[in-house]
């Protein structure tokens, strides 16, 4: 599918001007821009740029907040949770992570749920922020209900990703990121905007039938929770999803379940909905609160040159550490730039026309 090469500075100038004109203040338009723009220099092409124009609609549906007073309204000396004020979550969650990184230097640990939020972007980029603190870093999301648990055709679950981030010391971080579905809903976006067939195991239509077809959210259909099925080990995933709806907003006072907040703003909202807005949890754990850091991270170092050379199947080069393709494809997009797909690039450009930018 025909595809343009950005620069990140491009990109990143235009989605903080956008942020800008829907009146964030500059640092957050910025902070924003960079959390967005992150997600395309991983390779997770599905939540970066793609998204703004989502953002937008939700900031015109007035669901978004670009001026929020985001504050701790109860906390302990290693815990707290944060109100939002339905800001952008990629404002937000920084916010919330960095009080997780500030109790942790003096705690040991730092934990932080979250309420009346928005969509954060990726879970990874809040949890590396503990990394340059030899700290570990945990981050985690409810969204949108479009995930059914096993054995049930209603959608009750979000994509509900975590992430794990672990410092080493000459070996780069140990970054495991990922969704608790089979795949994440942006990747059935791309298959959709490619006229792609979905992969057996990511679907299934409105009767809980399994399903190829990547529209099939749109007739009532559902994603799967990790694994795909209860014989390939769905009730894990179904679980896992469910730890962190109860983590981000069980505990924190926002929506759960079926009653999250939408991403498309032309989605109705639900009714009866028990909390506010979407939640988030994030967690850091200083290294030395367990044992002397550069000895931890001498350790990790060995256990992830241990992993890279295990014996490999026939026909795969090597073995990968969690964190590996997003930190090779981030070098290589730094340096030759970021393709957005025509239906991107287009997306975008009707955004900027909104504000009198261009691309």
């Amino acid at each position: 599918m025909p595809e343009k090469i950005y620069s990140y500075q491009q990109l990143f100038n235009f989605t903080t001007q956008v942020f800008q004109h829907m009146g964030c203040p500059a640092t957050q338009a910025e902070l924003a821009a960079e959390v967005l723009i992150s997600a395309d220099l991983r390779g997770i092409d599905s939540h970066g740029v793609a998204r703004l124009s989502g953002y937008v609609r939700l900031w015109e549906a007035k669901r978004v907040n670009a001026k929020p007073n985001i504050r701790i309204i109860h906390e302990t000396p290693s815990t707290a949770v944060v109100d939002g004020d339905s800001g952008l979550g990629l404002v937000v969650a920084p916010f919330a992570m960095q009080v997780a990184i500030e109790k942790a230097k003096k705690a040991g640990t730092g934990w932080v749920s979250v309420q009346n939020s928005n969509h954060f972007g990726i879970a990874g980029y809040h949890a590396m922020m503990a990394l340059e603190y030899d700290m570990i870093g945990m981050a985690m999301t409810n969204a949108s209900p479009l995930v059914a648990p096993t054995f049930s055709t209603e959608r009750l679950l979000g994509t509900n990703p975590i992430c794990v981030t672990i410092p080493a010391g000459e070996e780069p971080a140990f970054v495991a990121d990922l969704a608790t579905t089979t795949a994440a809903n942006g990747k059935l976006e791309i298959l959709q905007r490619k006229n792609l067939e979905a992969p057996q195991g990511w679907i299934q239509d409105k009767d809980g039938h399994a399903s190829t077809n990547a529209h099939e959210l749109k007739t009532g259909g559902a994603l799967l929770p990790l694994g795909g099925d209860r014989e390939h080990g769905s009730h894990k995933g179904y679980a896992l999803g469910a730890v962190v709806d109860i983590f981000s907003a069980v505990l924190s006072g926002a929506n759960y379940g079926p009653w999250v907040p939408p991403f498309p703003a032309y989605v109705p909202m639900p009714t009866g909905m028990p909390g506010k807005g979407i939640g988030h949890f994030f967690g850091a754990m200083r290294v030395d609160a367990f044992r002397p850091a550069d000895e931890f991270k001498q350790h990790m170092d060995n256990w992830i040159r241990r992993f890279r050379s295990a014996k490999t199947v026939e026909g795969e080069e090597k073995v990968l550490i969690p964190g590996d393709p997003e930190r090779e494809m981030e070098a290589i997009r730094m340096q030759e730039g970021i393709p957005l797909l025509d239906a991107v690039v287009n997306d975008l450009s009707t955004v900027g026309e909104k504000f009198g930018l261009s691309l």
